[in-house]
């Protein structure tokens, strides 16, 4: 067989690759596996009493705002590995940046209390449960981003996991803050955080066996 006709054989039936099936596969992934969260939220935690009054509560969204902010720069790493040979480059800072932000925050709120009220504002009234309540929430998240991601080429399997893992973990705290009762940012930057890295780290760890090839 000469060259052309093998090319020509090859190339046959090829269809051009979808380019925004990642986004797709993503949203997909991230509205079933919310879409779980929240049913998991009302059926175990229920939303707080006083949801409709949070809502016009600035504070209340400051408190969104933080794993919001954490979702989005843990998709904004996600998304580049995921895609075989992209490199991260200052990418992997974009979700130390709310880290950060709410560290500040917290730090000048407890220099501003005194010393006898700051443990009670870094403890709430939850921390013995907060972070296990998140990383139940995210189960569902886990679950949906595990399978979009596999849809993908990720070559580094452990960070690839462990971004998803940050993703779901950040989402499911959006979530949980329907029911959170907690007000205080040294909290949220302690035990939402500490909710939103377990499922970062369990990702890590099983990365290679839930996304192997």
């Amino acid at each position: 067989m000469k060259t052309d006709d093998l090319i020509s054989l090859l190339a046959t039936g090829i269809r051009p690759v979808d380019p925004h099936i990642m986004h797709r596969a993503f949203v997909r992934a991230l509205c079933a596996g919310a879409a779980g969260a929240l049913l998991l939220l009302t059926m175990t935690y229920g939303v707080r009493p006083d949801i409709r009054v949070m809502l016009v509560t600035p504070i209340f969204w400051l408190k969104v705002a933080f794993p919001l902010s954490l979702a989005i720069g843990a998709f904004v790493v996600l998304k580049r590995l995921v895609v075989p040979g992209a490199q991260v480059g200052t990418r992997w800072a974009v979700p130390g940046v709310p880290v950060l932000a709410v560290w500040i925050g917290a730090l000048a709120v407890l220099a501003n209390v005194p010393a006898t009220e700051r443990l009670s504002l870094m403890l709430g009234m939850t921390w013995r449960t907060c972070p296990f309540n998140i990383v139940f929430l995210s189960l569902p998240l886990c679950v949906a981003l595990v399978w979009a991601v596999r849809q993908m080429a990720p070559t580094n399997l452990r960070a690839a996991s462990a971004l998803a893992g940050l993703l779901a973990g950040s989402v499911a705290t959006i979530v949980y803050c329907l029911h959170c009762p907690e007000m205080e940012v040294p909290f949220w930057a302690i035990w939402y955080l500490a909710g939103m890295l377990i499922p970062a780290a369990l990702g890590w760890l099983l990365g290679p066996r839930l996304l192997r090839w």
